[in-house]
């Protein structure tokens, strides 16, 4: 009976033995960093990154974007380094538009200190975002990218970090949201106008602006304070320009962050880009932007710590005209009717040759300026090879 009993105990011993090894090798190792490197940004908080496709020695510009679900570069820098894309039926959307894309298939993209293989980046004109930031984009970067590391991304010393995928520490201080991730990150989040109303939002990092919401999500939700005043405001997106309406909403809730008086825009997405009502628009970077942030998409985990940029105020500036970049010079876009600039004649299609008396042609400083309710400001411009000064005050739509 002894000799029964001490063999059931091995046997035992043994099954438990194999248990704690089976579990050892399913324990993910810890996560490490493989490299670090410098990003800039563009307005509205646009990350851009830089990097080298295959073999060639150009460095391109690349935006950051939770909003894409793969990986992309211009058709013209695709012409310029003689890249041969293959015509596929598939098809991209954006706010503008709907496009069938051709494909590079199975490419590298270096970064400094990493390069990623087996990449298929589809091929599309990004000529309307180089227009609309003033510096070269190359390409954008998505899903394709993002899901294979954790992304650590740190907004004081303007640094990302990629790392390994792995056990993680989040930091103290901040706080973990759960989004749904399928390739593209659908996050909840609370509006409050007149009412409040909680739904999915696209989280874009690739959207220059603080939210987007869809006008069918407007009409159901019927949470907008019908009484406040409204301005037509021009949009950009993949497919080209849309026009948009801009209001101030009383507050927008991430997880325990709160936003008051944010500045939104309504769009009818005729393209169906938020699934609607899966979500009701988006949230962009010029919220995400206040937070360090860590992207950890195999845990469907994002991690925010508000940084120094947390309390900045957002922009409430109304000119009503839209600079763009175009063939080395800054254009006048649209001008909205009943605007600032339009009842100070200013025209689409004028050439901006000075903001303020600032001619350095630098389209970011030049939006900076445009950007002061409140304040007046003087145009130094071109139109059909007559120098203009016209001057106007910027609105303020708080």
């Amino acid at each position: 009976m002894k000799r029964i009993a001490r063999c059931f105990a091995m046997v035992a011993l043994l099954l438990s033995a194999k248990s704690i090894a089976a579990q050892e090798e399913f324990i993910e190792p810890p996560s490490r960093d493989i490299t670090t490197i410098p990003f800039t940004q563009l307005t509205g908080g646009i990350v851009i990154l830089q990097a080298r496709i295959g073999s060639f020695p150009d460095t391109l510009n690349f935006i950051l974007d939770t909003g894409s679900s793969g990986i992309s570069l211009d058709s013209t820098t695709a012409d310029y380094l003689k890249l041969k894309p293959i015509p596929t039926e598939r098809t991209i959307r954006g706010i503008a538009g709907i496009r069938k894309v051709s494909f590079l298939y199975n490419q590298q993209l270096h970064f400094p200190g990493l390069t990623v293989d087996s990449l298929n980046f589809h091929i599309n004109d990004y000529g309307i975002l180089t227009a609309v930031y003033g510096e070269r984009i190359d390409g954008i970067i998505g899903f394709s990218v993002l899901n294979r590391y954790i992304i650590k991304l740190n907004y004081d010393s303007l640094k990302l970090t990629f790392c390994t995928k792995g056990t993680i520490r989040y930091p103290r201080g901040g706080y973990l949201l759960k989004p749904t991730i399928n390739q593209l990150v659908a996050q909840q989040l609370k509006v409050r106008d007149n009412e409040a109303v909680t739904s999915r939002f696209l989280y874009d990092m690739g959207a220059g602006v603080c939210m987007l919401l869809t006008k069918d999500f407007v009409a159901d939700s019927v949470f907008l304070d019908k009484k406040k005043k409204h301005w037509i405001k021009e949009g950009e997106g993949l497919g080209g320009k849309i026009d948009m309406e801009l209001r101030v909403i009383k507050e927008v809730k991430l997880g325990p962050y709160r936003f008051r008086n944010v500045p939104v825009y309504i769009f009818d997405d005729e393209n169906n880009v938020t699934s609607y009502p899966y979500m009701g628009g988006l949230i962009g970077n010029d919220i995400l932007r206040r937070f360090n942030v860590i992207l950890n998409y195999a845990r469907s985990d994002i991690h925010l710590a508000p940084n120094k940029h947390y309390g900045e105020p957002f922009d409430y500036s109304y000119s009503g005209i839209e600079l763009y970049f175009l063939e080395g010079l800054i254009i006048v876009g649209d001008v909205a009717k009943g605007s600032p600039a339009e009842a100070a004649g200013v025209k689409e299609g004028d050439e901006v040759i000075a903001v303020n008396r600032n001619f350095s042609q630098n389209l970011n400083q030049y939006k900076i300026a445009l950007q002061a309710p409140n304040e007046r400001v003087k145009l130094i411009l071109q139109r059909d090879k007559v120098m203009k000064e016209i001057e106007f005050k910027v609105k303020s739509i708080l």
